[in-house]
């Protein structure tokens, strides 16, 4: 090593030495868990959440397959919200789909609507400015979960300057949730980033959301206060400071929003693939077309990120919930999971599924789809034994096996599996923020609804369906019964492959590496 090489390293040393020596977030305001608001009387939300369910102790729901629907429903009901808004991400992007989301927050906020926004700390690096631009006007409060404490200009200065704090760090806060005037929400597996909604330039996400109205709304907003009083969350300004010039740090934020071409309207198909209109549309008739029935919320408690232990932290986990009513189903159970992990007891699972004749599908990414690498080394320890055990596993195409299109799915010329579903004995319904991985087990917190729902498990089994058929392979032994081999499905049933579907070389080679490396429980 030469010798200007090692004063590099040396110095890089001392860097990160001084950084992590000055890692300690502020001191934390003692708050009580308070009673949450009571929803506006009436607003025009709150009277077509009224008119849009049969009876008050029911829950109605809408899937949202659909990318730019998702966002169009989002935007709408910011647009229309007359009280307050309510709003919880793992991921806001600074690109055009989370600029046009802050940008009608802000909107919002300017016609009197109370704004509360509540993020994870974790994707926010080089993104202050937004977040504290936004929190700069009347009416709006931000929020920050399990924080970095400083150098937060990169995700890698923030690590070393909180080196210390690595074990509390590692925990997030996976959450997705938008409630508007107390009476409609929004809840699933999507971030807000152009990926989440079929806007992005590369690759985009196969995910599903649901509209939710009615019954199960108080408890999603309970939940929220529940988070937003935490002692894991802190104010933007406590972290990064309270900007000295509010017309200053508000003059930025609308250069940042108001200029690009997210200003650009989002462009709404006149119907989607499950035949509905886009939100709007419906909400100026003053009734929304849903599916009735009856639901739960649920989700880890905030102090999740704080356990000491992984049996601590999977006591409190939405995973166990799910887990043991799929280990009641009597007919069908089928499952969406981008990032899949059983583990020995989740294989034992399901295998006890088949031995009663229960159906068990499970929809996940192959490793050309799989954003997270290091995720299919975990999964694909697994797979031979869950095929053994008569499941039917499925893995999505990243190009879409249909002439390499994703024909129901604008959009997604590149796809990747980012929904998280459950459908059991075709009729109950789990859909969130978790996956079925360690992660969300025992690190992540997650958020989730139940839901005894036929029409919504309909529609989930319809589209789970069209993206098995239209883009994944079926896993299957060879004859030798040993080699897994990877099928095709619709049209392209003649596809019968012996290695990974549209990996290259590299992938598969840089995955048989990383396999005796790779530790489960942090996958």
């Amino acid at each position: 090593m030469s010798a200007a090489k090692v004063y590099r390293f040396v110095l890089a040393g001392i860097v990160v030495a001084a950084l992590a020596a000055c890692g300690t977030l502020p001191p934390h305001e003692e708050r009580t868990l308070a009673a949450p608001t009571p929803p506006p009387g009436d607003t025009a939300l709150m009277r077509v959440a009224q008119q849009s369910v049969p009876d008050p102790s029911s829950t109605a729901f809408r899937l949202m397959p659909l990318g730019v629907y998702a966002l169009d429903a989002r935007i709408e009901l910011i647009r229309r919200a007359q009280s307050s808004l309510d709003v919880q991400y793992y991921l806001i992007q600074d690109d055009r789909t989370g600029r046009l989301f802050m940008r009608s927050l802000r909107d919002a906020a300017k016609r009197g609507v109370h704004v509360r926004l509540l993020v994870d700390d974790l994707y926010t690096a080089g993104a202050d400015p937004m977040f504290a631009g936004l929190a700069s006007f009347e009416n709006v409060e931000v929020r920050l979960f399990n924080p970095f404490c400083c150098a937060r200009q990169s995700v890698w200065t923030r690590f070393a300057a909180s080196l210390a704090d690595w074990q509390r760090l590692n925990h997030r806060m996976h959450n997705k949730l938008l409630i508007a005037d107390g009476a409609i929400a929004v809840m699933g597996g999507r971030n807000i980033a152009d990926e989440y909604f079929a806007r992005g330039m590369s690759s985009n996400f196969f995910d599903m959301d649901v509209l939710v109205v009615g019954n199960v709304v108080p408890q999603l907003r309970a939940i929220f206060e529940m988070y937003w009083d935490s002692r894991e969350v802190y104010s933007v300004a406590a972290i990064v400071g309270e900007s000295s010039d509010r017309s200053n740090a508000q003059g930025g934020f609308d250069r940042l929003v108001d200029e690009g071409d997210q200003m650009r309207a989002v462009t709404v198909p006149p119907v989607d693939m499950l035949a509905q209109h886009p939100l709007g549309v419906d909400l100026d008739t003053g009734r929304l077309t849903l599916s009735a029935g009856k639901a739960i919320a649920f989700a880890d408690p905030p102090g999740k990120v704080m356990a000491t232990s992984a049996e601590m932290a999977r006591q409190m986990s939405v995973q166990m919930n799910i887990m043991d009513r799929v280990a009641l189903s009597k007919t069908q159970v089928v499952i969406t999971s981008p990032y899949f992990i059983p583990g020995a007891d989740g294989v034992h699972a399901f295998a006890d599924l088949r031995r009663r004749g229960v159906e068990v599908a499970i929809l996940t990414n192959s490793l050309a789809a799989n954003d997270e690498p290091a995720v299919h080394v975990g999964y694909s320890r697994y797979r031979p034994a869950l095929v053994r055990a008569g499941v039917d596993l499925y893995e999505l195409s990243a190009g879409g096996l249909q002439g390499g299109a994703w024909d129901m799915f604008p959009g997604l010329s590149h796809g990747r599996l980012h929904a998280k579903t459950a459908v059991i004995d075709g009729s109950t319904v789990y859909i969130g923020s978790m996956n079925l991985d360690p992660r969300s087990d025992t690190t992540n917190t997650e958020l989730g609804i139940l839901a005894d729902c036929p029409g919504l498990a309909r529609d989930v089994v319809r589209v789970v369906n069209a993206a098995r058929r239209q883009s994944a392979y079926h896993l299957q032994f060879g004859p030798d019964g040993e080699s897994l081999r990877w099928l095709g499905m619709g049209e392209r049933r003649d596809v019968v492959l012996s290695s990974e579907p549209e990996a290259s070389p590299f992938a598969d080679f840089r995955n048989m590496l990383l396999e005796p490396f790779v530790p489960e429980r942090l996958l």
